[in-house]
């Protein structure tokens, strides 16, 4: 199964992604954590992408399409497919995707495209919590830690995102729903496109997605 995950902060990619990873034997391959690793190993695309994320800025599409080319070329054992989570982001990135899985023969099956309203991604991001040394998350109410203020994982201290406020939700909302417009449309065009309601917990939406995909085999 070869899947890519769209949907906006707070929609839940996360949990759901951890899931149908187990689920389907697929790899999680995302592109915030292969931009982390990059940049920690200081390769030379991790230098590149750490030069735009310094200035606040995008990367560019040629940049971020060559690191999933070098993702997906590689063998991945045991795995039967993968999930790709932030890529693409625009239009041309997807149409690279195309490209370079026509050039491995593997075409995307479906791209899941996580639908979930303002107030409940508000709700979800507000309380969201961070661990400041191994980086899992948290929530005020939905999944608080053990200990307050203290990560279950590793015993760091967990913290609210500068950004995870109402009004910077909203404004990244809008960003988002702009941008993703087009990318939306043009696997709607492909008739790859299966639009999920992220007000729903992942976990029901994992479930729903596994008996769909063993139905068809």
């Amino acid at each position: 199964m070869r899947l890519v995950l769209l949907g906006p902060p707070g929609a839940g990619k996360g949990t759901l992604a951890g899931s149908l990873k187990d689920s389907l034997t697929i790899e999680h391959i995302s592109m915030g954590d292969i931009l982390r690793e990059e940049m920690k190993n200081n390769t030379a695309l991790g230098k590149q992408a750490k030069m735009y994320i310094d200035r606040g800025e995008l990367l560019p599409d040629e940049v971020v399409t060559k690191i999933i080319e070098q993702k997906l070329k590689k063998p991945i054992s045991g795995q039967c497919g993968f999930l790709l989570d932030g890529f693409p982001r625009t239009v041309q990135q997807a149409k690279d995707l195309d490209a370079i899985l026509r050039k491995i023969k593997n075409p995307l099956d479906y791209v899941l495209y996580l639908k979930a309203t303002l107030p409940v991604i508000i709700q979800r991001l507000t309380g969201r919590r961070v661990c400041r040394n191994c980086g899992a998350v948290f929530h005020a109410t939905n999944r608080p830690p053990k200990k307050p203020g203290i990560c279950n994982e590793c015993g760091g201290p967990l913290y609210q995102r500068a950004d995870d406020n109402e009004e910077t939700i909203r404004t990244r909302m809008d960003v988002y729903t702009h941008s993703t417009q087009p990318i939306i449309e043009y696997y709607e065009s492909q008739d790859k496109l299966l639009p999920l309601d992220a007000d729903k917990e992942s976990e029901y939406l994992a479930v729903m997605l596994n008996e769909k995909f063993n139905e068809n085999g």
